[in-house]
């Protein structure tokens, strides 16, 4: 097992800065965020995000990623791509910059629930089994160009989507080469929308299980009450020890069911400073992985070998 940061979750820095930081830290990877974003006065997680690498010019972009991330010693463990199934050019050329920059895999979104804005859209207000349909034959499009790339393309579990559990993307994946298709475990979005118990939903999975990412949450509730006179609770981001979520529990599925991969911390919390906060969160990744019985590489192994 190896720990890397998604540097949605290094607004702050510059690409130079995450880099120089996470390297120090002692991280063995990233994870860099790619996508056109809007502007902000303050660098924030989706705005105006310093660590995050325009969709525009991409290509352009190959060299200063490869230069950054490789003088850093740092390992990718995917690509954070924004674009969409449906959004085959979009699709075709994140696939080409993973297989360019030897990055391996890369997150290729599926399509939103019907009633969801996911993005800023407008919802489509189409059935589930109908986006469902559509997401499967994108996604059947999708594993053969990345099996073309030699690469892998991964559907998240996350909220608002066609894929919120495991259950939904094992259906959705079923079929496909898990060569080159597989899923993003994440235990911070199953606790929004999704949960199924961690072990038998890895175990369900099985080879389509292809990467881990890690963040936490909880549920508040607020002095509101809806229309029926009932408590109305909203989720917010947590500290990876301070979530619903016991880290600790889910580190012993992903041994239990051989998980050797890797883990890509995002943590939206804003507890602590940006760098108290990725220096804390692989202290406590790395205690957490040895009392799970997890094997952690070292910084000179690679997942990659043969």
């Amino acid at each position: 097992m190896k720990f890397s940061v998604f540097s949605a979750s290094t607004p702050e820095w510059t690409p130079e800065e995450a880099a120089a930081e996470l390297a120090a830290q002692g991280w063995h990877g990233i994870e860099w965020r790619v996508t056109d974003q809007a502007d902000s006065p303050e660098p924030g997680f989706w705005a105006g995000n310093k660590a995050t690498w325009p969709m525009t010019g991409l290509e352009d972009s190959l060299p200063e990623i490869a230069r950054l991330t490789s003088e850093a010693g740092l390992e990718y463990s995917g690509l954070g791509g924004y674009a969409r199934c449906d959004n085959h050019d979009g699709v075709e050329r994140v696939l080409a910059a993973t297989a360019a920059l030897g990055a391996r895999q890369v997150r290729v979104n599926v399509l939103p629930l019907g009633n969801s804005n996911m993005g800023g859209q407008e919802p489509s207000g189409l059935s589930y089994p109908e986006l469902f349909a559509a997401t499967r034959e994108h996604y059947e499009w999708v594993a053969e160009r990345a099996a073309h790339y030699g690469v892998k393309a991964l559907v998240e579990l996350h909220h608002g989507t066609v894929t919120a559990s495991a259950s939904s993307a094992r259906r959705l994946l079923e079929g496909l080469d898990p060569q080159h298709v597989g899923v993003i475990h994440d235990l911070g979005n199953l606790l929004i929308e999704g949960w199924e118990s961690p072990l038998p939903a890895l175990e369900l999975l099985g080879p389509y299980l292809a990467h881990v990412h890690v963040k936490n949450a909880r549920w508040v509730r607020t002095d509101e009450r809806d229309a029926a006179g009932a408590a109305v609770w909203v989720n917010e981001w947590a500290p990876l020890a301070e979530g619903q979520a016991s880290v600790l529990a889910y580190f012993k599925a992903l041994a239990e069911v051989g998980y050797d991969g890797w883990v890509t911390v995002e943590d939206f919390s804003t507890d602590l400073p940006l760098a108290e906060r990725t220096a804390g969160n692989l202290e406590f990744l790395r205690r957490t992985a040895d009392l799970a019985g997890l094997t952690v590489h070292s910084n000179a192994d690679s997942l990659w070998k043969g």
